[in-house]
């Protein structure tokens, strides 16, 4: 098969077939699509395409991406970008040989997700319940915040959630997740009471609309905006906002530590790992046992504070 004559059909035809084969994520594509821009630039730079860079280019360019003082997680990520669209261009048979198979990744640092406590997420649930211009967006964001930390969806997975999932006072909802991949997530009973009283408000307010000429919905959390959804950016600020409100760090608190919080807490309180696995909608169950370190590091702080043998002789009096 011909190689697209230019760098950018190279990425757009890339992403198509990630899009159409994978069902590879918006934000997905969007990442790889950054990361393979920025490479076929510095490609131009130096009067080479896709169809021609080889091994020692590409770990030229890596070279150049950590002298700019990239994270590892950054450059990891480009690279990954890199040695998919040359695997994609050797199947296709772009190219006769893939340069980039053999490369190895800077690692990526393992850092602890940040998490919350049970307080700080009752805080947190309790500030929702108080903050908004209206009653409506009370409710609204109550009902985010409850099926949020009683579900551990991510956030793209929760804001785009159809209407229709939560319709008949559902214990359990029906959530797709990255990769067009589907689990079900069990509801808490105060998040179906929250999702109860959203519900009824909710469709009340999309009667009226309906009844001032416009149309109906299908999202559980509907917005005039573009998507028809409330949006990442929106809810990433509404979250900030009920940390101030409930005095919680707002450096601590976004939509993916309450996620975090839920994994944390579910594992502290006996749930095994492949259960969380599946309620997460993690691949591979090695992601998962990231939450053991929490809760390593959680318990080593408890100790390290309570325990009479770990405080310091010199402070008795």
């Amino acid at each position: 098969m011909t190689a697209p004559a230019t760098q950018e059909l190279w990425i757009s035809t890339f992403l198509q077939a990630q899009a159409a084969e994978l069902g590879a994520a918006t934000n997905t594509l969007l990442a790889y699509g950054r990361d393979l821009k920025d490479f076929a630039a510095w490609l131009d730079h130096r009067k080479v395409g896709f169809a021609e860079a080889d091994r020692d280019q590409i770990e030229a360019y890596l070279i150049n991406c950590d002298a700019q003082g990239l994270a590892k997680s950054t450059r990891a990520r480009r690279l990954s970008a890199i040695k998919q669209i040359f695997r994609f261009a050797f199947e296709e048979g772009w190219r006769e040989a893939n340069p980039a198979i053999q490369i190895k990744g800077p690692g990526r640092q393992k850092r602890l997700p940040k998490t919350l406590d049970v307080p700080e997420v009752d805080r947190l649930l309790q500030a929702a319940r108080e903050t908004g211009r209206t009653p409506t967006d009370r409710l609204r964001n109550t009902c985010l915040m409850e099926v949020l930390y009683a579900t551990g969806m991510r956030v793209t997975e929760l804001v785009s959630l159809p209407v229709s999932s939560a319709r008949g006072d559902p214990r359990m909802l029906l959530v797709l997740g990255k990769g067009g991949k589907e689990r079900m997530v069990p509801l808490s009973p105060p998040a179906r009471d929250a999702l109860a009283v959203w519900l009824r408000v909710r469709d009340e307010a999309e009667d009226q609309l309906v009844a001032d000429g416009g149309q109906r919905s299908k999202f559980l959390f509907p917005s005039r905006g573009k998507s028809g959804h409330l949006t990442r950016h929106m809810f990433f600020l509404l979250v900030k906002e009920l940390a101030v409100q409930g005095g919680v760090a707002p450096e601590k608190v976004t939509p993916h530590t309450l996620r975090h919080a839920f994994a944390t807490h579910l594992l502290a309180n006996g749930a095994d790992l492949r259960s969380i696995q599946t309620l997460l909608g993690h691949a591979d169950v090695a992601t998962t046992e990231i939450y053991t370190h929490v809760l390593d590091e959680r318990l080593s702080e408890l100790v390290l504070e309570h325990h009479p043998l770990a405080k310091d002789p010199s402070n008795k009096g």
